[in-house]
């Protein structure tokens, strides 16, 4: 694969003054030179998504250049791609700025002021304007504005939304660490031999659907006990 820099540039979707912002940062390597034209590569273009889903978790560009240092220039598409599917967001989905008529569409009910500020509560919605609103996540908005109506106390809302989110991040947190260390590390330790480079990158991708459920039985199992336990 050779591109000029405006093919690469529209590959990545960006544009090619931000592939030179990149390659003046030292995000990517030099390209080829044929004459006085700079050609690019898979490596390249590989290297473009990994800083693209790199800013999708919401990294600094100082972050990202911290992590790419420690990504040889010389790397391999495939350890790029690799790299991408180890970091890509398990649940990706991009927050959105609605009016308040797309919103009660989107709910499926109609949402009062009070509903609103529950939903705001649970880190659903935030509230940026008398006429819009911005949906974090977009994902948890029809489930969430069903648990918004329940007769529950404002601080009993809170209370558990602030509970799921203690607990689920360190339980990533814990799940990531244990990954990293019997999965990926002896990878890297062994050279990162190419013939298990596949095998780890359909394991990367398989592995997140299946944690997933599991981890959902898992908790209805766990509230089953909590409930049975409170029966005398």
């Amino acid at each position: 694969m050779e591109l000029t820099i405006d093919e690469l540039a529209a590959r990545a979707g960006v544009s090619v003054r931000t592939v030179r912002f990149y390659a003046g940062r030292g995000l990517l390597p030099p390209p080829r030179l044929r004459g006085r034209t700079g050609l690019y590569g898979a490596d390249h273009l590989a290297r473009l998504e990994l800083v693209r889903e790199l800013q999708s978790l919401g990294l600094t560009l100082a972050a990202i250049e911290r992590h790419l240092e420690k990504i040889p220039l010389d790397a391999q598409p495939e350890d790029l791609a690799l790299q991408r599917a180890l970091l890509s967001p398990w649940a990706p989905e991009q927050s959105e700025d609605l009016d308040r008529h797309e919103l009660d569409r989107r709910a499926g009910r109609h949402l009062d002021d009070e509903a609103l500020k529950r939903l705001e509560a649970l880190g659903v919605v935030e509230l940026t304007g008398s006429t819009s609103v911005r949906v974090v996540s977009p994902a948890l908005l029809g489930i969430s504005a069903e648990l918004a109506e329940l007769p529950m106390p404002l601080d009993t809302l809170i209370a558990s939304h602030e509970a799921v989110e203690r607990y689920t991040t360190a339980l990533a947190a814990e799940l990531q660490g244990v990954f990293q260390d019997t999965v990926v590390r002896p990878y890297r330790e062994r050279g990162r031999p190419p013939e298990e480079r596949e095998q780890l990158l359909e394991l990367a991708t398989k592995l997140k659907p299946l944690m997933i459920q599991s981890l959902v039985t898992s908790f209805q199992r766990a509230v089953d006990k909590a409930i049975r336990r409170t029966v005398p």
